[in-house]
């Protein structure tokens, strides 16, 4: 069975993917860069925030919930 997504990793992950600085995303959402590093320590955080970051790194991370979920609903089928 897959692992549920730690969304704060996959947001860390992505952003380094892309090059971009942790100080960059920080401005865009108009916060801290110590909230940022809180963001990438949380397994969860709220859909308008995700919503933002999404848009911002042009990535689905609800997509990674989604296959989590259908993985979870092949591995409990008989």
């Amino acid at each position: 069975m897959n692992e549920e997504p730690h969304i704060g990793k996959l947001i860390k992950e992505e952003l380094a993917r892309q090059g971009r600085s942790i100080t960059w995303l920080a401005a865009q959402l108009g916060y801290s860069r110590q909230y940022v590093y809180k963001l990438f320590r949380r397994k969860w955080i709220y859909t308008d925030l995700l919503l933002k970051i999404s848009d911002l790194l042009d990535y689905d991370f609800f997509r990674c919930f989604s296959n989590y979920r259908n993985s979870k609903k092949k591995d409990e089928k008989p």
